[in-house]
């Protein structure tokens, strides 16, 4: 496990991070993105081997950055507070990357709940629709849920890590395609295993649907052809209030997106493609 860091960013989850950080076999960094329920002194006092760090600002998915700078260690697993990695995951994340030295991020299979209901993204992808290269250790992918990732730290970081405009929600997206430009391979590898224990309700549903629409109508702007991008603010608009809202919050940032947008290359543009077909 000298190879690999545990990063988990967070805000306002005291109890869970309790419970759910002991879990982690591999060194622990918690960004705490300036929680108001006492969360770095808690931690600190009953977990003192983990690395707390307090963010100063709500950071959101950007805080993940934070802890991968100060990794010392090759690779680093991503975590949320409601979520760990089975035991021999992460040694076997560390040694398939060893392997593929392609390969700059491993997702693995979330298992949801008590019960472990297969996630369905991981299902979806392991049906393969971008087939098996044989340099990478499983199917590859252009997503990943950040609460089930293994990255190479030199790769994460040469591509600038989370997008820290997005915030979160749907941030995975920008940087997968990122990765995928950079010449970096993603792939899913059911072996390693995630177990995601949401919490029943207690969250803002409205305003995540909110700024998902945002996140994904910038992702489609800063890398997709313009025809698509034109295409998906039209799709937004029809798709109801939310998707609406965060159109209008998009749309404030276009001066941002004409200065960030690097549109794909047609290999990784192909492969998106594909998947939205």
């Amino acid at each position: 496990m000298d190879d690999v860091t545990v990063v988990v960013a967070s805000r306002n989850r005291r109890d869970q991070l309790l419970r759910y950080l002991p879990r982690h076999e591999a060194p622990v960094i918690l960004v705490d993105n300036a929680s108001e329920d006492g969360t770095p002194e808690a931690v600190e006092e009953a977990l003192p081997h983990v690395h707390v760090v307090r963010a100063g600002a709500n950071l959101g998915a950007a805080g993940r950055n934070v802890g991968v700078e100060l990794a010392g260690t090759p690779y680093v697993a991503f975590a949320d507070d409601d979520s760990y990695w089975e035991p021999g995951s992460l040694g076997k994340a560390a040694a398939l990357l060893d392997a593929h030295p392609r390969a700059a991020l491993l997702t693995g299979q979330v298992l949801v709940g008590e019960r472990g209901r297969v996630d369905p993204i991981s299902a979806a992808m392991e049906a393969a629709p971008l087939g098996t290269p044989a340099d990478l250790p499983g199917p590859a992918v252009l997503g990943f849920l950040a609460c089930a990732a293994v990255v190479r730290r030199d790769a994460f970081l040469g591509v600038g890590g989370f997008n820290p405009t997005l915030h979160v929600y749907g941030e995975e997206a920008l940087l997968a395609m990122d990765l995928a430009a950079a010449g970096h391979g993603l792939a899913y590898v059911p072996a390693l295993t995630v177990r995601h224990l949401p919490l029943p309700a207690g969250r803002d549903v409205a305003g995540r649907r909110r700024r998902q629409a945002r996140n994904d109508l910038l992702t489609a702007w800063l890398r997709r052809p313009l025809p698509v991008a034109v295409a998906a603010a039209g799709s937004a608009w029809r798709a109801g209030d939310a998707a609406r809202a965060g159109l209008a919050d998009a749309a404030r940032l276009l001066p941002w997106v004409l200065r960030h947008r690097r549109p794909l290359p047609a290999h990784v543009e192909a492969a998106v493609r594909t998947l939205a077909a």
